[in-house]
């Protein structure tokens, strides 16, 4: 029979205190009778029916695993959950789950997103698309009128890109070592190109199937 919880106890003394026989109570609250008569003893030897405070299930990793689990993540963002709680021991060489690693990264503030996907930059590039921006930061509207932008998307077509998680805290989407670069190269794909200006927009276009 179910456990009673402490709002169903505090209903069974009200309908044991009203008078209601014991085997009653039980049969509405779907509890053995036992259950009932312990409940109405607690009450009369201690004042309450409330548990006794536990310590509750102990931690399968000390504080010190705890920061190493953190710090390998932080040192390898990418890494998997699953690949970190295979390489890591909790106390007396135990094993550990994936979700327990989950949890100390989470109460770090560290949680796995899906990392921003640029093209390979070097630092020049950089340096230019900064150049550009502050240059172009003073524009009005009429000068971006005369501004076109475009750009191109590849959809994979024998193979799927894959998701890959990066673990970070908030605000640190754009940093380099949280960017996963790659090469727009490889396997039968489609291109789809479009563009949009201050006035209109063009696409999508789809140029011819790209092969292997």
């Amino acid at each position: 029979m179910p456990r009673l919880y402490e709002v169903d106890r505090h209903r069974s003394l009200g309908l044991l205190q009203a008078g209601l026989p014991i085997s009653e109570v039980s049969l509405r609250m779907n509890v053995n009778r036992t259950t009932n008569f312990r409940l109405k003893q607690r009450l009369h030897e201690k004042g309450r029916v409330s548990d006794r405070p536990r310590s509750g299930r102990p931690r399968c990793t000390t504080q010190r695993q705890d920061r190493n689990l953190v710090r390998n993540h932080m040192n390898n963002r990418f890494l998997s959950v699953s690949a970190s709680s295979r390489q890591t021991r909790g106390r007396n060489n135990q094993r550990i789950s994936a979700n327990t690693v989950r949890r100390r990264l989470s109460t770090s503030g560290v949680r796995a997103r899906r990392p921003y996907i640029g093209p390979i930059l070097t630092q020049r590039h950089r340096h230019q698309r900064t150049l550009w921006a502050q240059e172009h930061a003073v524009w009005d509207r009429i000068q971006w009128r005369s501004v076109v932008f475009s750009e191109e998307s590849r959809f994979c077509i024998d193979h799927a890109d894959g998701r890959v998680g990066v673990w970070r805290r908030n605000g640190e989407r754009y940093q380099a070592d949280y960017i996963r670069e790659h090469d727009r190269w490889g396997g039968a794909s489609l291109m789809m190109w479009g563009a949009i200006s201050y006035n209109d927009r063009i696409g999508p276009v789809f140029p011819a199937l790209e092969g292997r």
